[in-house]
């Protein structure tokens, strides 16, 4: 009778599930973004909710909430109504962040959320100042250790993926490293070009101009394989640095308890912009490789990810308090 009663209560919330999302979206969707407006993120995030909004039949409404290292933005959703209406284009930091600010954060990145779907990997790529006499990663490692003085790498702020991405470079070649902080990649690139840190890994849509207009080197890009973007710019790895692997990436989560078939709706609705044309050109103008995945694929990319960088953390001493 117990298991009878335990199947009777799964069927029935099953049911209610699938009736749930017959009726879904009823009402408009909010997608947070833990970012100003104006930025990549904030861009990329209202060019899909135009086409959620078409596929879905209702409103999609982009809302920024940016601050305390994206956790502002997370919380807010982490404790939203699990219904599906409240959505977070949630970003490398999702994981990296409670591990840097360790008595304040609010939630945690793997139990308070459901994953939907990685939208988009953002390739970030190694960029040196010309005042820096190298044109590969080893001739940069080399020149570093030659010189046996401390080297700086910037970043667009404590607790973001090109901070991360710079703890990772340090404990990967031994070298001493500074980092310098500044409050956006366009002010961390400036400050690059006038010679006054040594580094920085970058997503590609900022660097551009810069390199462009001659200002900064490209070296290398931080995946695992080469950008769709930039077929020709080798990996960190195969340029001189065994090892090192650090993706970026964008995608939406909800809730934790959000009906399992309304996850399947919003995932299907994306799913289907992995082959729209103009997406994908989009995604490439902002130096993005669009991957749409399935939820049960995003939350153990997720886990797997949030561990890699709190290691990292752990072992740096990295902090953002």
């Amino acid at each position: 009778m117990k298991w009878l009663s335990h199947s009777l209560a799964a069927t029935l919330l099953c049911a209610g599930s699938a009736a749930y999302a017959q009726d879904y979206p009823s009402k408009p969707i909010n997608i947070v973004v833990p970012f100003t407006p104006g930025g990549v993120t904030d861009v990329m995030t209202r060019q899909i909710a135009a086409k959620l909004q078409g596929d879905l039949g209702q409103p999609v409404v982009v809302l920024n909430k940016p601050g305390a290292g994206t956790m502002i933005a997370s919380a807010y959703v982490a404790k939203s109504p699990a219904d599906g209406y409240t959505l977070l284009m949630a970003a490398s930091s999702l994981g990296i962040a409670p591990s840097l600010y360790k008595t304040t954060a609010n939630y945690d990145p793997v139990k308070d959320f459901q994953p939907v779907s990685l939208i988009a990997s953002v390739p970030h790529i190694l960029v040196t100042g010309n005042q820096v006499q190298a044109t590969n990663v080893k001739d940069l490692i080399a020149t570093f250790k030659k010189e046996n003085k401390p080297s700086t790498f910037a970043s667009s702020g404590n607790g973001t993926s090109n901070h991360l991405e710079g703890e990772l470079f340090a404990a990967l070649t031994g070298l001493m490293m500074t980092h310098i902080p500044y409050k956006g990649s366009v002010p961390a690139l400036t400050s690059l070009a006038s010679g006054e840190v040594d580094l920085l890994f970058v997503d590609i849509a900022a660097a551009q101009p810069f390199i462009d207009g001659g200002k900064v080197r490209p070296l290398a890009v931080t995946t695992k394989t080469r950008s769709s973007v930039l077929p020709n710019l080798p990996t960190v790895e195969e340029s001189g640095l065994p090892g090192y692997d650090a993706m970026p990436w964008l995608g939406i989560v909800a809730p934790a308890g959000t009906p399992p078939a309304v996850v399947e709706r919003l995932q299907a609705s994306l799913q289907k912009m992995k082959s729209s044309p103009d997406i994908q050109e989009q995604f490439k103008k902002m130096g993005l490789d669009g991957q749409f995945s399935k939820p049960a694929e995003f939350g153990a990319f997720i886990v797997s990810d949030s561990a890699k960088w709190a290691e990292l953390i752990q072992k740096s001493g990295a902090t953002a308090e």
